[in-house]
């Protein structure tokens, strides 16, 4: 039986409901050289951030994949202590960010070394915290993947195949997910495991080309914002009309904490998505399963293991 790895234990679906796949806690856009970067006492996160949680509750969500990983401020420790102030499920991740903020350890270890420490942080504990990662979070540069870009997407190739967790990766456009997709054939690694996160940024064409491997398609730019808004739905529609209802995430990519700012400053509130666009894609004729599959089975499909 597939379940979601979560701060709260392993769940399954009958656990779970509504799923947000893509929100942040705590992110540092910072590179990791910057003084200070990551740093930051628990309180001030858990009084930031856990009532974010808590009103996300009401409206049914019991699960939040948090996506932030090594190179932007990942911090683990303090996620799991808003999750349990809040007593909400958290998904964490293991895996590395993207050029320039790929941290020099990482930039030093070779394959088998970063796809050591992935496996270990999904079989066992991220860091000091006793819980494991849920998935493997990566990006890739928006004109291309660099060798060590390459280097660790192959690691979390390793990494996945041992452990079923499925891998999220930031890439902003098609040719770099085209290239994504050709290292997964190399290494014969299955698509459906893989979720191209931000495929909002590229054409609908492009998507639905995409889609035809197999991956998840991430939606996660959801913003209430009445032209957005529709321009989701269209596509939403279309997706569906093509036969890949069964492989998109819809989130918003909200949140967080960031400790670059003064007192964190001021968090996106997670409600959007249940306030404001799922009421719009109701009045769009969509019903009440329809939904349901998009925001629940899906996210836990793509997740469990």
């Amino acid at each position: 039986m597939a379940h979601l790895y979560t701060t709260h234990g392993k769940l399954n679906r009958e656990d779970v409901g509504f799923i947000l796949p893509h929100e942040h806690i705590f992110v540092d856009l910072r590179t990791p050289d910057t003084p200070g970067q990551g740093e930051a006492e628990p309180q001030p996160v858990i009084d930031l951030m856990a009532p974010q949680l808590t009103a996300i509750r009401k409206q049914g969500c019991m699960v939040l994949v948090e996506c932030t990983p090594e190179g932007v401020g990942r911090r683990s420790d303090l996620v799991l202590a808003v999750a349990q102030a809040a007593d909400f499920p958290v998904v964490l991740p293991t895996g590395i960010y993207r050029e320039p903020w790929v941290p020099d350890w990482a930039i030093a270890a070779d394959r088998p070394e970063l796809a050591a420490w992935m496996r270990a942080e999904l079989i066992h504990s991220i860091k000091q915290t006793g819980i494991p990662a849920g998935f493997i979070k990566l990006s890739a540069g928006d004109d291309g993947m660099t060798p060590i870009e390459d280097k660790i997407l192959r690691a979390a190739i390793d990494a996945a195949k041992d452990t079923g967790a499925v891998i999220a990766s930031h890439t902003i456009n098609s040719p770099v997910v085209e290239q994504q997709l050709a290292v997964m054939r190399e290494e014969g690694f299955d698509p459906t495991r893989f979720i191209w996160v931000h495929a909002q940024a590229d054409s609908l064409e492009s998507n639905l080309r995409q889609a035809q491997s197999g991956l998840w398609i991430e939606y996660d730019g959801i913003n209430g914002e009445e032209a957005s808004d529709a321009e989701y739905v269209r596509r939403i529609e279309a997706m569906i009309a093509a036969g890949h209802e069964g492989q998109l995430l819809l989130s918003m990519d909200r949140g967080w904490y960031d400790p670059a700012q003064p007192g964190g400053g001021t968090p996106q509130p997670f409600t959007l998505l249940g306030e404001v666009f799922l009421p719009k894609l109701r009045e769009a004729g969509f019903s009440e399963e329809q939904i349901m599959r998009l925001v629940a089975d899906n996210p836990f499909n793509a997740f469990a293991r």
